[in-house]
């Protein structure tokens, strides 16, 4: 009888040993299982050096027409100039200002004579201007050619002068140039300093009426502006030790 009884309650407990811990079980369900993960620090100094070159990056990229936003230092010979070679010139940006004026252009054809004078500083008594003013006349005086217009030179003489620096057909003397010339309209403007450069104005008038047929505004950064190097022969500039002296009466 004794042997009988044992015999179940060695069974149940054998039973019992083969379930799985239940209290593993539960834990295992509810709380995930957390993966330690080695993650890589990088220093403070090396993430700040990392921005600053890439704002290097940016500040040194290139502008719609070419030219550099923050140059390098660039030396030419004489020390007049200091920056990177552009890709770009003044006459891109005549270009584009030449264009706005055809687009918004009234009354002028390809019938019709026009001038081109030298743009004035804005602020002087309309009479003054500079090498950037010089080379701004020159420049559209090629864009309108391009575009058909009549552009009429109104500084050639009628003869050569020959001399022993050169021959020349050109004159800034009113005594060398005719008194009346075919001209119906003149492409004229201002020139206003701006914080980074120039900021250009252009219109077309008529020369009887005096109406504004057309008009363009643009801006010229500084530093395409110095890359224009005043010649050596130049009176009003003189370059000594990189530094440009403007010389009074």
């Amino acid at each position: 009888m004794k042997l009988l009884l044992v015999t179940p309650f060695l069974f149940l407990i054998s039973a019992c040993s083969l379930l799985p811990d239940l209290g593993s079980l539960s834990a295992s369900t509810n709380e995930p299982e957390v993966l330690e993960v080695e993650q890589e620090t990088t220093p403070v100094a090396e993430v700040i050096s990392t921005a600053s070159q890439e704002m290097d990056q940016q500040e040194d990229a290139i502008d719609e027409f070419g030219a550099i936003v923050r140059p390098a230092v660039y030396s030419s010979v004489n020390g007049a100039y200091k920056s990177r070679p552009l890709a770009k010139h003044i006459g891109d940006y005549v270009q584009n200002m030449a264009q706005d004026l055809v687009s918004n252009m009234e009354y002028v054809t390809e019938r019709t004579p026009v001038a081109v004078t030298h743009f004035s500083l804005i602020d002087s008594d309309l009479k003054e201007t500079n090498l950037l003013g010089f080379q701004i006349a020159e420049s559209f005086a090629h864009e309108f050619h391009k575009f058909r217009m009549p552009v009429v030179e109104f500084k050639a003489t009628q003869f050569i002068r020959v001399t022993d620096t050169g021959d020349f057909v050109l004159s800034r003397d009113f005594l060398d140039l005719a008194s009346t010339t075919p001209i119906q309209y003149v492409l004229t403007g201002t020139m206003t300093k701006h914080q980074g450069g120039y900021i250009v104005n252009a219109r077309m008038l008529g020369m009887e009426s005096n109406v504004i047929v057309a008009s363009s505004q643009m801006f010229i950064p500084f530093y395409v502006v110095d890359a224009l190097i005043p010649s050596e022969s130049s009176k009003s500039a003189e370059i000594v030790d990189g530094v440009r002296l403007i010389r009074g009466e």
